[in-house]
């Protein structure tokens, strides 16, 4: 037996095992089928079910053990315990029993039916019959948003929806009410849950409490559903996906599980942004609005190639703009149709040269790019300058797991396992790890910060070259100032900013130091949606300063798109630049892919580019500001109905494959704008012209993958058939669609054998239909899938090690004001900010109205309480807000909503004076 594991016995089968996990978790990871309901792996237990009941035995003579619950039973060498034993089996079958006494048993109209835990638990242990002839207790229902269904009737009280919404994901509008045997889950009354993350409900609640309203509005029983793996393509970070399709339309999306991304969860963007691709803007026929085409307005889907071709074919004055938002596959399709000089990148000078930036640091810095997994088990964390709840929320959800690290391991360094979750949570009361937390305005990451600085840009990266300077005194190992400068253009850094002294409160300078000393595991975050590059570059340096210090440290930077890392890793050029290339008046040829340009310069600019181009062919999947104007618009396939690779903020390169059968759906774009036969096609042309992605080709299984000669089923066993998806047009059965591009089938027909992870298109195991299976897919629970996490890391890491830390007391500063000039900074919205997400209609319900935050002294200027409509005046653009005070925001600055529907493009941070408004 190796050195560090241990010997247990389950039902007279040894086996050898790693301590540290309770029973239960133990048992998953081995395979048995023992019922639960409470424990969540990460979560931890806390013994609310007692369903997980076994027979624990003293030694092998004891003949009679004792019952015990195995979630709440730690791991020891020589345990003996019994799944099996008559007794402990009539004791959980009683258990379901209690449950089931006042449910509804409406499982043929549940929208959980089929994939219930409830009823695989209540199957496995037996119980069949009711004998209990008194009325059942029976509650109302709340209202709780455009997300989130609740059915409370069907509740058995697990307590998992409130220690996941209120202990794991920060939720304060969401708890437990009791009196006597009365005991609710729900909001204090109805209205909208205001976590991030609520839509997280629907997978941990193990029972019909919590669905997804908006599949009510398209509901297909789950067995019936096509499920596909897939990536979020609704932020930089990547988390996995399952999308699940029905009659030629997406119909929910599920958290697939990644042990190195998001593990279990997602965030309610992710989740029910995906309406788009059903949306009434979709753009399904091609459409010509040239003279030469006066007769022939729509053309087909045959003809789109050659209308492509006829306008591009020895045209030397050609322009390509790429798209963050695209594939790599379809950006570089566009790249070798156009040729590499005449590419560009589709997004603004400072966010080119700000993504450059931080591909360079990450790519040349001592320190490594962190997984959400890594941030969430950091000991110290330093957040510069991000809105990372709304940028980039499954982070900020990371860094909520983060704050726990320090006072976790002294919990476990009291004897208490770190799996027992009330238990760790009475000892540690409300120490966090330390948290920096540096922005201008106040976030939903205050509450857990120990430090909150409210201040400029300018001085938050002041504030961190100070803290880089005294944690080492020699010259940060980060981007030079001439590398940087190289890379950055205007953005670059001067050393005015490095010498200026905010308002500085020297102590608080002094007190993040003495702190960060103790961390071993320290990671700083940032982003470059505050548009700075000296944020930036401030953060790079404090993550210098600590790895040189010997500190296993993070830099973690937050970038605006889905393939934004992967488009900045190719050679394009910034959208000014082809802006002011048209400008000239040489008549090109403009094609844009899927990139709506009002979104990255000024309507001025962007109306003068497509007047002064001779053509602008638009490829998109949804009807923007761009496609209205372009002369030739040709519909492409969104994420669902495409397959193609992605990079996130941390350098992963993962593939997403279509979840809508080819026939149902315009093409990828990448097959439209040349003319490779399948998805490996253009990754071999790709990799060998760009050697940076080589490792892709390395790693995805191509489309000749194949498990015993088959491929792998989208659809499960227990699917309806092949007559009954078509039967909204015909009753013949039709052969099912291919897909040359994929080792995946549109059919039943295929492989239910274990798979390459990011080959999993659903959970299923023999007596597990609910979501609760994927455990049996991991090598323990909340550990890595079997055969490794999804994606491959593009960038290389550096070599880590584990260690521990300690917590602190909290400390702030406050930023200065001036006369009335104001510095306007860009504030982002999870809801409203993204660019597909927003036209879901469930997601609309919760965009706000245009708005700009102020501190009081301003909004005193301004002559506006909270809530009333102001104007601004900002590049010459008159814009109605409405005003929202914050406290925390130091005067000086004002925050101004970015990006929401209707709003036009600003460049930010920029200067304004103002002004009292007449009444």
């Amino acid at each position: 037996m190796e050195e560090g594991l241990i010997k247990i016995v389950i039902d007279g089968r040894e086996h050898i095992v790693k301590p540290g996990d309770n029973l239960l978790a133990t048992c998953i990871a081995l395979g048995y089928d023992l019922p639960y309901f409470c424990y969540h792996p990460a979560m931890g237990s806390v013994g609310a079910c007692r369903q997980c009941a076994v027979k624990k035995y003293k030694d092998r003579s004891d003949t009679r053990g004792r019952i015990v619950m195995s979630c709440m039973e730690p791991i020891t060498n020589g345990l003996i315990i019994s799944i099996e034993d008559a007794e402990a089996k009539k004791f959980r079958k009683s258990i379901v029993e209690g449950l089931m006494l006042n449910h509804p048993h409406d499982c043929p109209v549940c929208d959980e039916g089929g994939e219930c835990h409830l009823q695989d638990m209540t199957v496995m242990t037996g119980h069949a019959y009711r004998r209990n002839d008194f009325k059942k207790r029976t509650y109302n229902n709340q209202y709780l948003g455009s997300f989130i269904h609740h059915e409370m009737n069907r509740c058995i009280q697990c307590y998992r929806c409130v220690r996941f919404y209120k202990d794991y994901a920060g939720g304060k509008d969401f708890d437990v009410f009791a009196s006597r045997d009365n005991v609710f889950f729900g909001r204090h009354e109805d209205g909208v849950l205001e976590n991030e993350f609520s839509g997280n409900l629907v997978e941990v609640c193990p029972t019909g409490v919590f669905t997804d309203k908006t599949s009510r509005k398209h509901y297909t029983r789950k067995w019936d559903l096509t499920n596909t793996p897939s990536i979020c393509t609704h932020c930089s970070v990547g988390c996995n996906i399952i999308a699940s399709e029905r009659y030629g339309s997406l119909r929910r999306i599920m958290s697939r599980y990644n042990g190195a991304v998001n593990g279990y969860f997602l965030c309610d963007r992710g989740r029910f942004g995906y309406e788009f691709v059903n949306g009434d803007q979709r753009i399904d026929t091609a459409v010509v609005k040239l003279s030469l085409y006066e007769d022939h307005e729509i053309i087909s889907a045959a003809e789109e190639k050659q209308i492509l071709k006829s306008f591009i074919k020895d045209n030397e004055k050609i322009i390509g703009i790429g798209s963050p938002r695209a594939s790599l596959e379809s950006n570089y399709a566009l790249l070798k149709l156009v040729g590499k000089d005449n590419f560009y990148s589709g997004v603004s000078s400072s966010e080119y040269s700000l993504t450059k930036l931080a591909l360079n640091l990450i790519k040349d810095g001592p320190f490594y790019s962190p997984s959400l997994s890594e941030i969430g088990k950091a000991d110290a964390i330093i957040i510069m300058g991000e809105d990372i709840t709304n940028t980039a929320p499954m982070i900020a959800l990371a860094v909520r797991q983060a704050s726990r690290t320090v006072p976790v391991q002294s919990a476990v360094k009291a004897g208490i396992p770190e799996w027992l979750d009330n238990a760790v949570r009475d000892h540690i009361q409300d120490k966090r790890s330390p948290i920096v937390n540096a922005a201008p305005y106040s976030t939903k990451l205050d509450d857990i910060s120990a430090f909150n600085v409210k201040a400029k840009p300018d001085d938050i990266a002041s504030l961190g070259f100070q803290i880089a300077g005294l944690i080492s005194v020699k010259e940060p190992a980060s981007v030079s100032g001439k590398e940087q400068a190289a890379v950055s253009g205007d953005n670059s850094v001067s050393e005015s900013v490095k010498d200026y002294n905010p308002a500085a409160d020297n102590d608080l300078v002094s007190g993040i130091v003495e702190q960060l000393k103790y961390a071993k595991n320290p990671v700083v975050i940032t982003g470059v949606h505050s548009g700075s590059a000296a944020v930036v570059q401030a953060a790079a340096d404090v993550a210098s300063a600590l790895a040189n210090a010997g500190k296993n440290t993070g830099l973690c930077i937050v970038l605006p798109e889905s393939n934004s890392m992967g488009l900045a890793m190719m050679e394009g050029k910034a959208l000014d630049e082809a802006i002011h290339l048209v400008q000239k008046g040489e008549g090109h040829t403009v094609v844009v892919l899927e990139n709506d340009l009002y979104r990255r310069s000024s309507k001025e600019k962007i109306d003068n580019l497509l007047a002064k181009s001779k053509v602008v062919i638009a490829l998109d999947h949804t009807q923007n500001a761009t496609t209205s104007k372009a002369h030739i618009v040709l519909p492409v396939g969104t994420f669902a109905e495409s397959e193609g690779t992605l990079v996130n903020n941390e350098g992963r390169a993962q593939r997403f494959y279509k979840a809508i059968p080819p026939g149902n759906s315009p093409l990828e774009s990448w097959r439209l704008l040349n003319g490779w036969e399948t998805l490996d096609d253009v990754i071999a042309d790709m990799t060998s012209e760009m050697p940076v992605f080589e490792k892709i080709k390395q790693y995805l299984p191509d489309a000749d993958f194949r498990i015993y000669n088959e491929k792998i089923s989208r659809q499960t066993k227990r699917f309806s058939g092949r007559t009954a998806i078509t039967v909204d047009r015909n009753v013949h059965e039709q052969k099912p669609p291919d897909d040359p591009d994929s080792p995946l089938t549109f059919s039943m027909e295929g492989t239910t054998e274990t798979k390459p992870s990011s080959l999993v298109p659903y959970y299923w195991r023999p007596g597990w239909n609910s979501y609760q299976a994927m455990n049996f897919y991991l090598d323990r629970p909340d550990g890595s899938m079997k055969g490794g996490d999804p994606g491959i890391r593009l960038i290389e890491e550096n070599s880590r090690d584990e260690h521990s830390a300690t917590s602190f007391v909290a400390s702030q500063i406050e930023s200065s004001s001036a006369n009335d000039e104001r510095l306007v900074v860009p504030v982002y919205q999870i809801f409203g900010s993204e660019e597909l997400s927003s036209m879901a209609p469930a997601v609309a319900e919760r965009i706000p109205q245009p708005f700009v935050i102020v501190n009081s002294e301003d909004a005193v200027l301004l002559g506006k309480s909270d809530g009333e409509l102001t104007k601004l005046h900002i590049e010459n653009t008159l814009v109605e807000v409405v005003v929202k005070i914050d406290t925390g925001v130091p005067s000086g600055i004002l925050g101004l909503s970015v990006n929401l529907p209707g709003m036009e493009y600003f460049e930010l941070p920029a200067k304004i004076t103002l002004t009292k408004q007449k009444q």
